[in-house]
């Protein structure tokens, strides 16, 4: 059993309390758009760090993390990319990918928008934890966290940081 916590979008902004919030976390995985500064080493720090790098990343976070992943935890292979899109609006090259890996988990971000859909097409959920930074047009920065015991997906928890404009 692996407990995960997913982040996206941080755009250079680390909130303090994420690590709280990922101090039980065996896996953290950041769905793109670290942004400038250090938030590589704090996420590390905690647990081991999986990650894409998103739109707004530069040289050094590409020259560290790929496009895309593609992984299998415990029974469960999962799709990690930034660019992804939700079922029936899937980017081209993510709709490439869920042919040809067919995962069961894929996760994205940059949409800024907290969504968790199942897609019965492809039979597989998506997940995209919105945004933890500050910059966007997003209301509330938010991460996920959930349990991944031997095939099954659980315990899905949304972990709101507060208003988009406020800092700890």
């Amino acid at each position: 059993m692996k407990k995960i916590g997913v982040i996206s979008d941080t755009h250079g902004y680390l909130d303090p309390r994420v690590g709280e919030y990922f101090s039980a976390c065996d896996e953290i995985w950041h769905a793109g758009d670290f942004g400038p500064g250090d938030m590589i080493a704090p996420l590390e720090n905690q647990a081991p760090l999986r990650g894409v790098y998103g739109n707004i990343d530069g040289q050094a976070i590409r020259s560290r993390f790929p496009e895309y992943l593609h992984f299998s935890v415990e029974d469960v292979s999962v799709l990690m990319i930034h660019i992804g899109g939700y079922p029936g609006h899937y980017s081209p090259r993510v709709k490439e990918l869920m042919t040809t890996i067919r995962p069961k988990l894929m996760v994205c971000g940059h949409s800024h928008i907290l969504k968790v859909v199942y897609d019965e097409k492809f039979q597989c959920l998506t997940m995209n934890p919105g945004a933890a930074g500050r910059s966007g047009w997003h209301k509330v920065r938010t991460l996920l966290r959930f349990t991944i015991d031997g095939g099954i997906m659980k315990d899905l928890e949304v972990i709101e940081l507060g208003p988009r404009s406020a800092g700890v």
